[in-house]
């Protein structure tokens, strides 16, 4: 496989990357034939060197890697070439919370060189939902995001059916999506703030069986407090921590704006 992974070029996001010396770089990368890479980027952090352009999160980028290193993990590979593919603009100053979140999945869910390229596709369609400056049209792509890849790495139940029972959901009903449990129909008169319609759940659970991230963002436009809510909880659960870190400083910066300046002494 390294033999051929060198002589092909990559379809490629970068998700990461921290300085590996005075003038390199090593990035994570996430490429649509062989998922996520290790790459030493040698030269990037030079004030001229082409790369420092091209290694930016949230660009589609082509890149042609060397070698890996003998003295290093046999997953790191070093970068021959990276070129910019053109296509949507960056994201502006307000979507980059969310281009970071995703990037932050991607990291904490995939494994090296774990090709996913539905997910890839799914990753590009998402990015230009959120460079717009409609907010409902954002969160909605997060959602169907998040159900997609929570699907295509095992963890996301059946949504048609409970899970606990596998009788099928009806579309009248009302149902919770719980870490632990799966599909759970909410009890009677219950007021769950996380409650979602049956015949939503029906509808996700078709559209994901063809993998239609478009016709999950409708789906999810009505749902999205009750979906956020269950998805929240489904991410930590499998992520093993309480909160992802790019949420804490969203929310670090919000209660920051939110708060009054106090007055001059």
């Amino acid at each position: 496989m390294g033999a051929a992974l060198r002589s092909a070029s990559l379809a490629a996001y970068v998700l990461h990357s921290h300085e590996w010396s005075e003038s390199s770089l090593i990035v994570d990368v996430f490429t649509r034939e062989r998922g996520r890479l290790a790459v030493v980027a040698k030269g990037a952090r030079r004030p001229y060197s082409q790369l420092r352009a091209v290694l930016l999160p949230f660009l589609p980028i082509s890149i042609a890697l060397g070698k890996a290193p003998t003295d290093e993990a046999a997953d790191l590979f070093t970068l021959r070439q990276a070129e910019f593919l053109g296509g949507h603009p960056l994201l502006a100053a307000g979507a980059l919370f969310a281009g970071f979140y995703l990037n932050e999945l991607l990291l904490k869910s995939l494994a090296r060189l774990d090709p996913h390229p539905a997910l890839f596709d799914a990753y590009a369609a998402t990015l230009p939902a959120l460079a717009g400056a409609d907010d409902v049209r954002a969160q909605a792509g997060l959602r169907a995001f998040e159900l997609l890849m929570l699907r295509l790495i095992g963890v996301l139940p059946d949504l048609s059916v409970v899970t606990s029972t596998q009788q099928a959901v009806v579309s009248q009903r009302a149902y919770v999506l719980r870490a632990e449990a799966g599909v759970m129909p909410t009890a009677p008169d219950s007021q769950e703030s996380d409650a979602l319609e049956g015949a939503v759940l029906l509808a996700l659970e078709a559209a994901l069986a063809q993998e239609r991230l478009d016709a999950m963002q409708r789906v999810c436009l009505p749902a999205l407090a009750p979906l956020r809510h269950g998805l929240r909880a489904l991410l930590h659960h499998h992520f093993g921590t309480s909160q992802l870190r790019t949420r804490k400083v969203f929310l670090g910066v919000q209660r920051l704006l939110e708060t009054p300046p106090r007055p001059a002494r």
